[in-house]
């Protein structure tokens, strides 16, 4: 599989991960490693959340998002960077680009719960809107789970790069992780934005891996190694499971960061909401992003300068807007 191309992304289920059978496991292992060499997205069954949290979640985001502009930038503060809280709309623009993407979203971050850990000085508090009560516990309740499901994926990757299994463990506790739902907002006249202007133009996630809820709409599409953009589409029980940048960096390109984007709807649908839930999985500042020995090879030579993930995430704020230098 790993150099076939792909009409669509393969479906796994952690399921096999964690079932305690030695074969269900192993042959995981080796269809997600594939799966992340080849094209670098699975869409993944069994991650946790259950139909009640999911409801929930949507319930509470759409009620934030249906909020007026200004009721929802009391929530915004440019100080983060977009670290916490609301971001409105187009302040997000994809690397090398300087149109905004047709979304606002929100972010919740990590709360570090033992108190002997220093990290938890680096992160800013969580910012929750007082008008959606329910907010806070929906939003955080996912965040743990996809957080359980991410740490599994990647006990899984390491299994897959002859690494010890729990390789990553220490390096995303308590981990910089941002749960992000994002508001594709409907555009009543699509002829006053930029023609250029897109839902979220064509990029690599920063993070190590991202793990999305609500991939099952029309939009999202990831870019084949022969350029040829397919539509990424997932069952309404599955979420979609990415490599991003510092786990293509961290392998030296062995594993994928795919180029991805969500293209406008047609103009006769343009007038309709779109909401997407990703969860940036992102390791501790002072992780090494270091290309690992076992894959620095006479035919795949080191590509990238070392670097710390705290030093690339500052590096991409900038690039993306969020952020001044």
């Amino acid at each position: 599989m790993a150099d076939k191309l792909l009409e669509e992304i393969p479906s796994l289920d952690l399921a096999d991960f964690r079932s305690g059978d030695p074969e269900r496991k192993a042959r995981f292992v080796q269809q997600l490693g594939e799966a992340y060499q080849n094209i670098g997205f699975v869409a993944l069954k069994n991650h946790g959340l259950s139909e009640e949290q999911t409801q929930a979640l949507y319930a509470d985001v759409k009620a934030f998002f249906s909020l007026p502009d200004d009721r929802k930038q009391r929530y915004e503060y440019p100080e983060l960077a977009g670290q916490r809280g609301y971001i409105s709309k187009g302040k997000e623009h994809a690397k090398g680009r300087n149109t905004g993407d047709l979304k606002e979203f929100y972010h919740v971050g990590q709360e570090v719960e033992d108190t002997d850990d220093p990290i938890g000085k680096e992160y800013p508090a969580n910012v929750w809107p007082e008008e959606v009560p329910t907010f806070q516990k929906s939003t955080f309740t996912t965040y743990r789970t996809l957080e359980a499901a991410g740490k599994d994926v990647l006990r899984a990757i390491a299994l897959y790069l002859n690494l010890p299994e729990n390789y990553f463990d220490d390096k995303v506790r308590n981990g910089n992780s941002i749960l992000r739902p994002i508001h594709y907002f409907p555009i009543e006249n699509p002829d006053a934005v930029p023609a250029d202007a897109v839902r979220a133009a064509e990029h690599g996630d920063i993070n190590l891996i991202t793990l999305l809820m609500g991939a099952s709409a029309d939009g999202l599409q990831v870019k084949r190694r022969d350029d040829k953009w397919i539509p990424i589409t997932a069952l309404p029980d599955q979420i979609v499971v990415n490599v991003g940048d510092m786990l293509q960096r961290l392998t030296n390109g062995v594993l994928k960061s795919t180029i991805h984007r969500v293209v406008n709807p047609p103009r006769e649908k343009m007038n309709s909401s779109r909401f997407s839930v990703p969860f940036f999985m992102h390791p501790r500042s002072e992780m090494s992003l270091a290309a690992l020995e076992s894959c620095v090879t006479p035919d795949n030579p080191k590509k990238e300068a070392d670097i710390t993930a705290g030093e690339f995430l500052n590096e991409r704020l900038i690039e993306l807007g969020l952020k001044k230098k």
